[in-house]
């Protein structure tokens, strides 16, 4: 895919101000680890996440999604009645029905002509809004797009916490599919995607590849639940699904954009942990390749990992205009998308 004429023109983000640290999940799974024998301290040996987030019982996803749109308006570089489009993108939702969009663009105030959806794919729900938005912008369709996402890890990092510690048949095997749960944090974020003749500046979005493998859709299973969510997953296997889709996701993207991996300036992955980040960088070659990360204190924060980890890289490294940024999305499923972004 290619793109001539988007660009992202905005973006900002929304954090809780509540911090949990590995030490004491470990530490409120005592008895557990006791029983099993478990050394502590694993879990930030294992992943590399030092802390993560969460917000207040009760909050809901469309209010952390409109927070984070609000902080983007008050940017001034875009107007809420320009907004054509509004996407909300993260996995934690308001509810089945109706749409977190609807929500959200009521507490906007966004033109009744704006069109509002939800777009659900696990981690990779901004990356695909992005494809979809961006497809809209090139054909024609609309102007403006607001693509939001409200991730709230916190209920299911503390029903995990109770469930392992019920669970009278936890085995050091079977704890193993849920400590992907205790690496899960929360964030919010908002992006504006705009056709080039729209606004002043932006960073172009130049196009990229999509791939997926589902056959794998086995390896990471969450409960519909909206309140109270669990989720199983082998992460290793996923990891290493995932990362061999990326390494084919990543030749694609080279070659629709004509880039050598020499040609990148700088990239932003999927925020998993320490082992998927060196395992990336390995099979994509791209260990000299400057790169950031959010994980170690914001944990795995879902579909606002990528772009959030974006933003607070730019903020506090000022990326320089002109690089050439790679955007290597990864979400269970498994998919890959993987976007060029001309800074």
């Amino acid at each position: 895919m290619k793109f001539k004429n988007v660009v992202i023109s905005s973006f900002a983000y929304h954090l809780p101000d509540q911090i949990m640290t590995s030490e004491e999940i470990e530490d409120k799974l005592a008895p557990l680890y006791q029983r099993l024998k478990l050394p502590g301290g694993r879990i930030e040996l294992m992943t590399g996440i030092k802390e993560r987030r969460f917000w207040p019982p009760g909050t809901r996803p469309s209010d952390l999604s409109t927070q984070a749109a609000r902080n983007l308006f008050k940017k001034n570089t875009m107007k809420p009645e320009n907004i054509d489009l509004i996407i909300h993108a993260s996995v934690c939702r308001d509810f089945l029905e109706p749409s977190t969009s609807s929500i959200v663009h009521h507490n906007l105030g966004l033109r009744p002509e704006a069109m509002l959806f939800d777009l659900s794919n696990a981690c990779l729900g901004v990356m695909s809004s992005f494809v979809v938005a961006a497809n809209m912008i090139e054909n024609g369709s609309i102007k403006h797009a607001l693509i939001v996402s409200g991730e709230n890890g916190g209920p299911l990092l503390f029903q995990t916490i109770d469930h392992l510690l019920n669970q009278n048949d936890i085995t050091r095997k079977s704890i193993k599919k849920y400590i992907a749960n205790l690496t899960i944090g929360s964030a919010a974020v908002a992006y504006t995607l705009s056709h080039k003749d729209y606004v002043h500046d932006g960073h172009f979005l130049l196009g990229g590849a999509s791939l997926a493998d589902s056959s794998a859709n086995v390896l990471c299973h969450g409960s519909g639940d909206t309140v109270s969510l669990m989720m199983e997953t082998d992460s290793e296997e996923l990891m290493k699904s995932g990362v061999a889709l990326a390494q084919k996701t990543w030749e694609e993207t080279k070659q629709e954009l004509g880039w050598s991996n020499e040609d990148v300036d700088c990239f932003v992955g999927h925020q998993v942990g320490v082992a998927h980040d060196t395992l990336l960088k390995q099979t994509l070659k791209l260990e000299k390749c400057p790169t950031f990360t959010t994980y170690g204190y914001l944990g795995n924060t879902g579909a606002s990992a990528l772009p959030v980890t974006l933003n607070i890289f730019d903020e506090q490294k000022n990326i320089p205009k002109g690089s050439n940024v790679g955007l290597l999305g990864i979400g269970s499923g498994i998919n890959s998308i993987m976007l060029g972004v001309k800074w």
